[in-house]
């Protein structure tokens, strides 16, 4: 009979072991992917029609979940000074997601980061075309930031790869 208690109770423990790292994998899935996971949204990108990384750059994006509308434009510079992109910030892409605009080779992760967070900011850029970047992969990775922009052109970094 005592061992049909100890037996009783060690099954007891088990099975309250076993739940508790279920509902904990659970819960960690969820974080991880709360964090790690793009925010489902419409976005808006113009490029000129002949720009292979502006292409891969777009493919990057939908692979993070985002729904991406593509506009070409022969003369992007007319773009960029009608949606207010800093001449110091730009690349050879821009996008407009919700009330914020993207400049150049901007990772999904992070624009996804700025969607949840809602800063006080009109864009994201990463101006020029750094090596390693989405839509840049080479051999050759340059480290970069994703910066913050504000109306008059003042920055910050947002980010740093």
């Amino acid at each position: 009979m005592g061992k049909s208690v100890t037996t009783g109770k060690f099954k007891a423990r088990l099975i309250a072991a076993f739940s508790l790292l279920t509902i904990l994998g659970g819960v960690s899935v969820v974080m991880f992917m709360q964090k790690n996971t793009a925010v489902a949204a419409d976005i808006e990108v113009f490029k000129s029609p002949t720009c292979g990384c502006c292409n891969k750059w777009v493919a990057h994006l939908k692979e993070n979940g985002f729904k991406v509308a593509v506009h070409n434009r022969k003369n992007m510079q007319q773009v960029k000074v009608a949606m207010g992109v800093p001449h110091k910030l730009e690349s050879c892409h821009t996008a407009k997601v919700g009330d914020y605009l993207i400049e150049g080779h901007v990772p999904a992760d992070v624009i996804a980061r700025m969607i949840r967070e809602k800063p006080a900011i009109k864009g994201l850029s990463v101006p020029g075309m750094p090596m390693g970047s989405p839509g840049m992969e080479g051999p050759v990775r340059d480290q970069y930031n994703v910066l913050a922009f504000q109306a008059d052109g003042k920055t910050e970094v947002y980010e740093s790869r």
